[in-house]
């Protein structure tokens, strides 16, 4: 037996294992962070221009941290080299359609910066900060803040991850959706459904951009964005920023996600009967809604019929008010036509709940509450439960400690 830990919110929780457990990991990236190695990268990004207007500095909310904290001073200093002043600089929180922080959560994620600058905090509903850039072929009317677009200089910073439909999260998100209108956001996560047929398109999943209208979408919407620069930052497996990469175009993005793939992209030829696996802590496990990223790429590694073992603490619940009500609605067909008519909130997120819960078991250490996991068609247990499950199953066992990095291609799992 060997005893391997998992995180849980802040802390980690430890599990004895039988030896025969294969034990999934990606590779480190290279840890290249450094006060003097921003500076001069980003000195190079902005180049000589002479930055008169408005600065307007993206970044994202409190579940995509990227080491915030360090790095926002960095920047700063940069910035006033060149002789930009405070008064020109506005962050913006790209909430997209996630809940506002409270100031006490935006001081932990940025620190005192919150303080000493005017951070703006992104609405979604709030029609008059819009303007409208265009609209794409798939029929996204692309509404983004018009204060953003005005801008003189655009600083996207925040880390490139793998995302469950969009194939990958960060740079040109945290503008779109980050900042844009609530119909628009909703119109492009709705090509996540396949109305035709009645299904989730096969060609949303993480790490994928061929054959996903979704990503073809976002890519389109960002050619129509103002120009920006971008910071780009890829994480460790502890969720901590290993390095920062600069980039103009999507090329620079691009690059980055081949990057991320080198890291955490791994081939699994057989899938499990068992996987057990941390949905990586805090933030990543602060409400259902982002677990369930590091649940979808956890379960695509559990067989038809096979069981999921997850840690996830939900403090904060389920993270939305749009979530729950797709599982009162009779089931998976009834919900797929209510988004078809009409893609609202995280009903997207909702279906792939109930196409991971239709096809395999799965098992939460959580603090979301039992009838809220019942709703979900979940089963809740302790994490004394969950040992005994797993210290009595007899077949082909996987661990995964940090799920929302580590992802596969797309198995097509034996019965």
């Amino acid at each position: 037996m060997k005893t391997v830990a998992f995180k849980y919110g802040d802390e980690e929780v430890a599990l004895l294992l039988p030896e025969r457990t294969q034990h999934l990991s990606g590779t480190e990236p290279l840890s290249t962070v450094g006060k003097e190695k921003i500076t001069r990268d980003l000195d190079k990004l902005i180049g000589n221009r002479k930055v008169k207007g408005r600065v307007a500095i993206v970044v994202a909310d409190k579940t995509r941290l990227c080491g915030y904290q360090q790095v926002l001073p960095w920047i700063l200093e940069t910035l006033h080299g060149k002789s930009i002043t405070d008064d020109q600089i506005i962050f913006y929180i790209a909430y997209g359609t996630h809940l506002p922080q409270s100031d006490d959560e935006c001081l932990a994620a940025y620190g005192e910066i919150y303080q000493k600058y005017r951070f703006v905090h992104h609405d979604c509903t709030e029609q008059d900060v819009f303007v409208l850039l265009g609209k794409t072929q798939q029929g996204t009317e692309v509404k983004v803040r018009r204060d953003v677009v005005e801008s003189d200089l655009v600083l996207t910073i925040g880390a490139v991850s793998h995302h469950y439909f969009a194939g990958y999260g960060g740079g040109r998100k945290l503008l779109f959706p980050g900042l844009g209108e609530i119909k628009a956001i909703y119109a492009n996560h709705g090509l996540f459904l396949d109305k035709e047929k009645a299904l989730l398109v096969p060609g949303c999943w993480p790490g994928n951009l061929e054959s996903n209208p979704l990503a073809a979408d976002l890519k389109e919407i960002h050619e129509m964005l103002p120009n920006y620069q971008s910071i780009h930052a890829v994480l460790d497996s502890k969720g901590k920023a290993a390095s920062y990469y600069f980039g103009k175009n999507y090329d620079d993005f691009l690059a980055v996600c081949m990057m991320l793939d080198d890291c955490y992209k791994i081939e699994v030829t057989e899938p499990f009967d068992l996987l057990i696996a941390s949905a990586g802590g805090f933030p990543k496990d602060i409400n259902m809604i982002q677990a369930h990223k590091s649940i979808h790429n956890a379960a695509n590694l559990v067989r038809d019929g096979g069981t999921l073992v997850m840690f996830a603490e939900c403090r904060d619940g389920i993270g939305s008010t749009t979530f729950l009500p797709y599982f009162e609605m009779g089931g998976w067909h009834n919900a797929f036509k209510e988004l078809a008519d009409n893609y609202t909130g995280n009903g997207g997120t909702a279906l792939a709940m109930m196409e991971k819960t239709n096809r395999i078991n799965i098992i939460l250490v959580t603090c979301l509450s039992g009838d809220i996991c019942v709703k979900l068609h979940i089963d809740k247990r302790t994490l004394e439960q969950a040992a005994h499950l797993i210290r009595n199953h007899s077949g082909k066992i996987g661990i995964v400690q940090n799920s929302s990095l580590l992802v596969s291609d797309r198995l097509h799992a034996a019965s």
